[in-house]
């Protein structure tokens, strides 16, 4: 079986925005990249960071050829976090925050005083979709470290769709790829020095629906690339800092957690976390036993770990207070790109997916430098 990928904490996504947070003043105490502390010494006009979802190596690869723009400037490959899924890597790349610092660990998170797993992002009951209005006690997901840049002479500004909560004085709400890159080059040709953070939520939706090797996906990451290079044509004087939060793989099987009556029955609470990383709060006595039979029906399919190897081995960052939510149990998917349903009213069958600890967690780190005028 091929070796599971852990989150590397001073190469990782966390670590761009704990480079780029430093260089705009922000407070940080996290390890920076020296890569891209290079390319920002020059301290250009603009400096723009854009977020692609799910654009990982993985998909990069198997769908632009090796010259293509955006391979072409790779300079680094970092890791997610674990689990590599948008709402725990996001919020890491906004806060600058480690996953146990913000606790924003997954789609769905069980909380003790309500009873029920919630989809945090959507404040829903995980299994009913039950609307669920409640403080989870998290951390700020807005409090993002440009919010606190001292280096007053970049004018901050955000690129978001319109369901992203932002604070941001100027903020740009775009819903298409193309409005994504407009909107960028507009703020760049402005006048003084821009710091902008970007996020663009493709190619994960596309790749969810019609999985990672498909023409869609391919066509997709090709404009994305066309534009990408556009823009660096058009823009003087910017660093254009290009990352993802994970990657995707194809979904090549379905496992109905829901028939595991044995399993279940051992379970203080439906699984939650995600679908390539289920996570699971056994009862009293039965540990051992749901390990055993878990590893005997799933073992090719997925790596079962205790929470406590996973907190004590820094899966989740050395420092924080939100290893509590993680149960007693955290799987992750293997190669074999198994999804495991979790128990809902209308769940999800993607043909792409994320969240576990294989390809899925390698992303590129792409630095294209657009000179001056001479």
């Amino acid at each position: 079986m091929q070796k599971l990928i852990k989150p590397d904490w001073k190469n990782s996504i966390l670590n761009i925005s704990a480079t780029l947070a430093e260089f705009l003043g922000a407070p940080n105490s996290n390890a920076t990249l020296s890569v891209l502390q290079s390319a920002l010494k020059r301290q250009p006009k603009n400096v723009v960071y854009l977020c692609f979802d799910g654009m990982g190596i993985h998909p990069l690869e198997r769908n632009l050829p090796q010259d293509d723009f955006l391979r072409r400037h790779i300079v680094q490959t970092v890791t997610s976090t674990f689990p590599s899924t948008t709402t725990n890597a996001t919020t890491s790349l906004c806060t600058n925050k480690l996953p146990l610092e913000h606790g924003w660990l997954g789609w769905s998170l069980h909380f003790d005083e309500l009873g029920r797993n919630v989809d945090i992002y959507l404040n829903r009951d995980s299994q009913t979709g039950e609307d669920v209005s409640f403080d989870n006690g998290l951390a700020d997901d807005g409090d993002c470290y440009f919010y606190h840049a001292t280096r007053t002479d970049y004018a901050i500004a955000t690129v978001f769709p319109k369901y992203v909560n932002c604070n941001a004085a100027y903020n740009t709400v775009v819903d298409s790829v193309d409005g994504f890159f407009d909107a960028v080059q507009n703020i760049c040709t402005g006048d003084g020095k821009h710091f902008v953070y970007a996020y663009c939520p493709e190619p994960d939706g596309t790749m969810h629906d019609f999985g990672v090797t498909c023409d869609e996906t391919k066509q997709l990451l090709q404009h994305i690339s066309a534009r990408l290079q556009q823009l660096s044509e058009r823009l003087t004087d910017s660093l254009l800092v290009v990352s993802a939060d994970h990657g995707q793989v194809d979904v090549e099987g379905y496992l109905e957690w829901s028939n595991e009556c044995e399993l279940n029955d051992m379970l203080e609470c439906p699984p939650y976390l995600d679908s390539r990383s289920p996570c699971f709060r056994v009862k009293k006595g039965q540990k051992r036993r749901f390990a055993r039979l878990f590893r005997k029906k799933f073992g090719k399919d997925f790596v079962l770990f205790p929470t406590k190897y996973l907190l004590r081995h820094n899966y989740f960052g050395n420092r924080g207070q939100y290893g509590y939510l993680l149960g007693d149990f955290v799987a992750s998917g293997t190669y074999t790109n198994k999804m495991m349903v979790l128990p809902k009213e209308n769940p999800h069958y993607h043909k792409g997916h994320h969240t576990a600890m294989t390809r899925e967690m390698l992303v590129p780190l792409i630095l294209i430098d657009c000179p001056a005028e001479t």
